[in-house]
């Protein structure tokens, strides 16, 4: 499996979170957390409106969840999978939680096309790229990938508006 090939599959593993997130009565956003070895050490859903936290993200949670678990260090070896682009707050929570690679299927431009004006997600126009250029560690993103955006765009369809 070539690295694209390798990402695709750990987006679409994080894409099967997102619908259980979905299911469970969440926004359908889902993250997972991959090991250098290529193990998933952790995956979260979108828990926004089960615990009613505005921080329920699925990046924010995860990112919770990690560092209660792995060191700095370790977790600068660590890539984070996520259907959808990081919102400011996640990028955040990454950044200080010291993610090495983040790695996203939709953009949050595009995430924003389906959601329109829903009051549950008024995106912000504010790429992840911005948020790490603004801090002072070498935070590697890939994405968008095009080639799985009608996969999570169907996670989301009817969902919003």
């Amino acid at each position: 499996m070539n690295e694209k090939e390798r990402h695709l599959y750990y987006l679409r593993k994080s894409i099967e979170v997102s619908k259980q997130a979905l299911a469970s009565g969440n926004t359908p956003f889902g993250a997972i957390l991959v090991d250098p070895s290529g193990a998933i050490v952790l995956e979260q859903g979108n828990v926004e409106v089960t615990t009613g936290s505005c921080a329920g993200h699925a990046e924010t949670t995860l990112m919770v969840n990690a560092s209660r678990t792995f060191s700095k260090q370790q977790l600068w070896q660590f890539t984070l999978y996520t259907s959808v682009e990081p919102c400011a707050m996640c990028a955040g929570a990454i950044y200080w939680g010291n993610v090495g690679t983040v790695v996203y299927g939709m953009s949050e431009s595009r995430l924003s096309e389906l959601t329109g004006e829903d009051e549950r997600n008024l995106t912000l126009n504010l790429p992840c790229r911005d948020v790490f250029a603004c801090g002072r560690k070498p935070i590697e993103v890939i994405g968008p990938f095009p080639e799985i955006d009608a996969e999570t765009a169907a996670v989301h369809a009817g969902y919003w508006t």
